[in-house]
């Protein structure tokens, strides 16, 4: 089934796998086009609010490629390339500091790829200049780095802490070995209990543990070890992320050769799709045990620090992007360089990137440009898919608009009890959350899903 035909009624589309997309961002990363023409980013930054940023620095580096990775990454770079592209993330500060002005962050996050793959001294380098270039005050902003077992050193941890770094995002993904094997990630248990040990005595406040359902041979049983594994650790947040299986991958490649003639999640599912029976059991696990479900994915432990994660679901924007296959969010265009999965795809924009000077960064030429319908859509759905919900009022404030009238399609939210509504605040239920994986899709513009099915990515 083409993306473009697939059913336009959330009815629908619900007979189907609730996973037919994650909705992390809107709009996603496969409808950016090369722009018509360069966008200068000091003039397009002068009408954005400042006062609230999230800066992210992006490494796409990592020991290994994960066979279920979609993300821009690659594994194993030389060490120069590694040192050139630091210090050209240095560049880009430089940049984006004149192109800001004045400004304040209030979130702050390295992601990657793996940020742990940088020496401590690369690490105190670019936190160095975030503070000195860009003016983020680490200590005061929630500031996180994301890691991979292999990767963490307590070298690297007193680096990131000692510059006020309070979050730690662990990719563990299972406990059993059988289940990494079938996701092509090689893993130790006795690597993760080691890394997770440095981080506690390192002194970070939050540290998340990522899990994945819906991986070959799972069980309801293996997933629930895994999940008491990692609750052995009491994290303060845990991820639930569904499998996908996707073009490029190490897994999608593996499918192929064993002659699947598309990766649509739809068409895959009909095989059999046993990811909601997964998630179900485990969202009531980790809820008998204390932990409050914030969306679809991430749930909170009762002792975890208050708004101490930072946040991809910035419904007002203003996020600044730095490095290879970062995105920048500003209320009318979201910009970054190309993306690729392949590896000599990634090396040719990760080269580009390095070739670029100062005023080459001062200027946007890959992205979306929002429309007053895509930035109404984009604020529904990053709203509505995590707590605290889609609130009415702050949407017409903002928009001078309601809602409801704008999007009449929510109204099927309601037929379908998939939500509640207090007061403005709208909220997923049990069930909506269950399938916020549709929901999200469902909700994307015409526009959009037109250019994602172009790119071959579904909608």
């Amino acid at each position: 089934m083409n993306p473009a035909e697939q059913p336009g009624t959330l009815a629908q589309r619900m007979r189907h796998t609730p996973y037919q997309a994650y909705s992390y961002s809107y709009p996603h990363k496969a409808a950016y086009r090369t722009l018509p023409q360069a966008t200068p980013l000091a003039p397009l930054w002068a009408q954005q609010d400042r006062s609230a940023l999230f800066a992210y620095i992006h490494i796409p580096f990592c020991a290994m490629r994960c066979g279920f990775c979609n993300l821009f990454a690659m594994a194993q770079p030389s060490a120069a390339l590694v040192e050139r592209y630091v210090q050209q993330l240095l560049v880009q500060m430089r940049a984006m500091d004149g192109a800001l002005g004045e400004r304040h962050f209030a979130r702050f996050a390295l992601g990657g790829g793996t940020p742990t793959y940088l020496s401590a001294a690369q690490l105190d380098t670019l936190l160095c200049g975030a503070r000195a270039i860009l003016g983020i005050d680490l200590h005061a902003t929630p500031a996180g780095i994301e890691a991979s077992p292999e990767t963490v050193t307590a070298e690297r941890l007193a680096v990131c802490r000692a510059h006020g770094i309070d979050r730690v995002s662990l990719g563990i993904q299972s406990f059993a070995s059988g289940e990494m094997r079938a996701l092509a990630r090689p893993q130790q248990n006795a690597t993760v209990c080691a890394a997770i040990g440095l981080i506690r005595a390192a002194g970070f406040p939050t540290l998340n543990l990522d899990l994945i359902y819906g991986i070959a041979g799972q069980t309801v049983a293996s997933l629930l070890a895994s999940i008491d594994s990692a609750l052995a650790f009491a994290p303060e947040e845990l991820y639930l992320y569904p499998l996908y299986v996707r073009e490029q991958t190490g897994l999608g490649k593996v499918a192929r050769r064993r002659g699947a003639h598309t990766l649509n999640p739809i068409i895959l599912a009909q095989s059999g799709d046993s990811r909601l029976a997964l998630y179900a059991a485990a969202r009531d696990h980790l809820r008998a045990r204390g932990y409050v479900q914030v969306s679809m994915r991430m749930f909170r432990a009762p002792h975890a620090p208050q708004d101490a994660a930072p946040s991809y679901c910035c419904q007002n924007d203003g996020m600044v992007g730095l490095g290879a296959g970062a995105r920048s969010y500003t209320a009318s265009l979201h910009y970054s360089s190309e993306y690729a999965v392949a590896r000599m795809e990634t090396i040719g924009i990760i080269d580009n990137y390095l070739a670029h000077d100062e005023a080459r960064f001062n200027q946007a030429e890959h992205g979306y440009l929002l429309d007053a319908e895509d930035q109404q859509r984009r604020y529904v759905i990053q709203s509505l898919l995590t707590e605290p919900g889609l609130d009415c009022a702050a949407y017409t404030a903002r928009f001078g608009t309601a809602c409801a009238d704008d999007l009449p399609q929510l109204a099927e939210l309601f037929a379908l009890e998939l939500v509640t509504q207090q007061g403005p605040l709208l909220r997923l239920n049990e069930r909506g959350y269950a399938y916020a994986d549709t929901i999200g899709p469902w909700l994307a513009s015409n526009t959009v899903r037109a250019l994602m099915a172009e790119s071959g990515q579904p909608c």
